[in-house]
């Protein structure tokens, strides 16, 4: 039985209804529960099949699953199919991939990608909850209980904003998603990795789907699951095999085909040849196009041929994965296979070769796999299982925007999470009652070369002379991948609280190239940060000078001024030639000789304090 609360302090729950697991897959998606009597995991079906599409048809009514696929051929139009790719997205994120896309996507003011269909239009978290209403329904049919709570899995390079949706979309469809967790992780706890010996495990997830190809890398020790690196490629899966298997049949029978309902007929045609060259060696079959009868063959060799473009690729990633995890080949232990296109016997034996002395896990349904491991993890949530943790990291550090628009990273790049971190701050200017905080995302050293996630205002700041406020700024990204963030003015206990759920996404390539851009950039920013923080602390200096002098002219000769404003000069000048040696030097010079008057200003106020006191 789930349970219907879980204290995160104390681990205690109350039971109520069942908790199940789910893989929202970009080509399927699959339902997974735990049997009551033997705590094993097993896929919820639908007329005897585990698979249900990830596929919306919108007619008279809306049909999801594999009646929705039916009418590709027919009507691809009104035919929504690999949403997922839509989640947490922009038009800008994808309108460059539009074309492989048979739906009109638009363009909305609010700056979030829709989808239109006939007059309507649909978000793609609208969109992927009719999914999960579907499979939340397939579920209750099957077990005859209610079910609510779930466990959600996710491609594990995906950021903020795309879990959230993931997460709306479950609430949208009346589902409290308890966990969102990673592919990678659930498909290795389904295979039970690592939890029955004290010896710890590196572990290479090879997740060929539909549409995407991720690699993942683990470490798996005493029950802690660990991602150490993540990487892939979101336009590139099984649905490219079939595309390859359609070019080719296409150019040998000089093939034109003049709808698009043609296309799909050859391209579902094209997937059951793959599937069947998984166990023969050939297929044949014949199917009308354009009124013409065609007779379509392709052999398992002439199949491999064409993997080879595609599994070059899939091997690339997994060596910059490799690279990232600072490991080689041979270091895997074990290997799990994902995806229904790992069926394909050139797949696993490039794989293999890849990974020569790792062993092979295969012999789960690589379909289910997935789902299978989120139902475990539901089980853990439930209660039911006390021996399990699993551990992500974020791809990404975070921090916020200080003086001269310098990143102040507060939670670094593969910190391990949940977790949460604070450091204190203070204002910059005399009198400062408001704060604004920029929280930003990446690896440079100028928060302009990042990327922005978003931005509050801490308000009500009591009014004190610069750097006496003390301002704790708190980092709480949780197991979700979720980043919460506030700032409290310590002393008078004003906060503020924001939840980051980024309008835009990032895409495991842009994730890559900011990791790229830092190390490519990495002296020259060091150069820039080192020039910006000398500056940054000249100005302080100058302005806490220029404020000194004002206040103080008794204890200042005319000579003493115009000494220092020549140093201020100095330091100015430095500043406009951005000489950094210089501005040191400069700023060092001023310090020595404005000493002695903040000494007489100390002594002067000592003297004021204790003035018709009598001291013993």
């Amino acid at each position: 039985m789930a349970k219907i609360s879980i204290n995160l302090t104390s681990g205690t729950v109350a039971k109520d209804n069942t908790v199940i697991g789910i893989d929202l897959g970009t080509t399927n998606s699959l339902i997974a529960t735990v049997r009551e009597s033997d705590r094993q995991p097993y896929c919820i079906t639908k007329d005897d099949d585990s698979i249900i599409p990830s596929a919306l048809y919108f007619g008279e009514q809306i049909q999801v699953g594999k009646k929705a696929i039916e009418m590709l051929v027919e009507e691809p139009e009104n035919t929504i199919y690999s949403i997922k790719r839509l989640l947490g997205k922009s038009y800008q994120d994808i309108e460059n991939h539009n074309h492989k896309l048979n739906y009109t996507i638009i363009d909305e003011e609010d700056k979030l990608v829709k989808v239109r269909i006939g007059t309507k239009s649909y978000s793609p978290v609208e969109l992927s909850s009719y999914i999960l209403r579907e499979l939340k329904t397939v579920a209750e049919n099957k077990l005859g209980s209610t079910v609510s709570k779930v466990v959600i899995t996710v491609p594990a390079y995906f950021n903020d904003s795309q879990r959230q949706a993931t997460r709306d979309a479950g609430k949208l469809a009346g589902l409290d998603v308890l966990r969102i967790i990673n592919e990678p992780t659930a498909a290795s706890l389904a295979y039970g990795i690592g939890q029955n010996t004290d010896e710890p495990k590196t572990v290479a997830v090879y997740d060929l789907g539909g549409g995407t190809f991720d690699i993942s890398i683990l470490n798996i020790h005493a029950g802690i699951f660990e991602v150490l690196s993540t990487n892939g490629d979101t336009y590139l899966g099984g649905d490219d095999i079939d595309k390859k298997i359609v070019a080719f049949w296409m150019a040998k029978n000089r093939l034109d085909p003049d709808s698009p309902s043609e296309h799909q007929l050859l391209r579902l045609t094209a997937e059951k040849a793959k599937k069947e060259l998984s166990s023969k060696e050939t297929f044949s079959t014949s199917i009308n196009l354009s009124k013409k009868e065609i007779e379509l063959f392709l052999s398992r060799v002439q199949l491999n041929e064409l993997l080879i473009p595609l599994l070059n690729q899939t091997m690339d990633c997994c060596q910059r994965a490799l690279k990232d995890a600072e490991l080689i080949a041979t270091d895997i232990d074990e290997i799990v296979l994902v995806g229904g296109s790992t069926r394909t016997p050139a797949v696993k034996n490039a794989v293999q070769q890849f990974f020569s002395s790792a062993k092979i896990n295969d012999t789960l349904n690589p379909d289910e796999v997935v789902a299978l491991g989120a139902a475990i993890e539901a089980d853990i949530l439930a209660g039911n299982r006390k021996d399990m943790l699993l551990l992500d990291v974020t791809p990404l550090s975070l921090g916020i925007e200080t003086l001269g628009g310098l990143m102040d990273v507060l939670i670094p790049r593969n910190t391990k999470i949940p977790t949460k971190l604070r450091k204190e701050y203070t204002t910059s200017v005399d009198g400062q009652v408001n704060l604004l905080v920029n929280i930003y995302q990446g690896e440079r050293e100028l928060v302009s070369d990042n990327r922005k996630l978003g931005e509050f205002v801490l308000k009500g700041i009591p009014a004190m002379p610069a750097g006496l406020p003390k301002i704790a700024m708190t980092f709480m990204l949780n197991a979700d991948g979720i980043l919460q963030v506030s700032a409290e003015e310590t002393r008078s206990g004003v906060k503020q609280t924001v939840e980051m759920t980024p309008q835009y996404g990032l895409t495991d390539d842009e994730i890559k190239l900011m990791l790229s851009n830092s190390i490519l950039h990495a002296q020259s920013d060091l150069d820039i940060r080192s020039f910006v923080e000398a500056k940054t602390e000249a100005e302080q200096l100058i302005y806490a000078t220029q404020k000194f002098t004002r206040e103080h002219t008794d204890l200042l000769l005319e000579a003493n001024i115009v000494i220092i404003n020549e140093y201020i000069r100095e330091i100015q000048n430095a500043i406009e030639n951005k000489d950094r040696d210089a501005i040191i030097k400069h700023a060092d010079s001023l310090n020595i000789y404005s000493r002695q008057f903040a000494e007489k200003a100390m002594d002067k106020n000592i003297a004021k304090a204790l003035q018709g006191k009598k001291i013993e």
